[in-house]
């Protein structure tokens, strides 16, 4: 008696991933285990990607934040300090914005705390 391999299946399996790596160079488009090893790394750089755009957009809320504190004569640290102990609870992300698009409302946020 034959043997009995589920063809369907597999071949589906192998075109679904086939289609997700659709628009890669070469190789990487259409062989197989080329395809599908590239597939699984994008996956895990899309995984840690994820976690680092966290830490890049607070960086750079910190920045901003550290730009429109020095104009009030300021560091960033110290104003964190003071935005702290005056129980203001005001985010990073929100901190930032103001100081970009709104300065008269940053600085009185700095001129409440000092």
């Amino acid at each position: 008696m034959p043997r009995s391999v589920n063809h369907v299946a597999s071949r589906a399996k192998r075109k679904k991933i086939l289609k997700l790596t659709r628009g890669y160079y070469g190789s990487r488009r259409n062989v197989w285990t080329v395809a599908k090893n590239t597939w699984e790394k994008g996956l895990t750089y899309a995984y840690r990607d994820r976690k680092q755009k966290k830490r890049n957009f607070r960086a750079l809320w910190i920045q901003r934040i550290n730009a429109a504190a020095r104009l009030e004569d300021l560091s960033y640290s110290k104003l964190m300090g003071l935005i702290h102990k005056a129980g203001i609870e005001i985010n990073r992300k929100v901190l930032a914005d103001l100081a970009m698009n709104n300065p008269e409302a940053f600085k009185a946020i700095v001129d409440k705390v000092k």
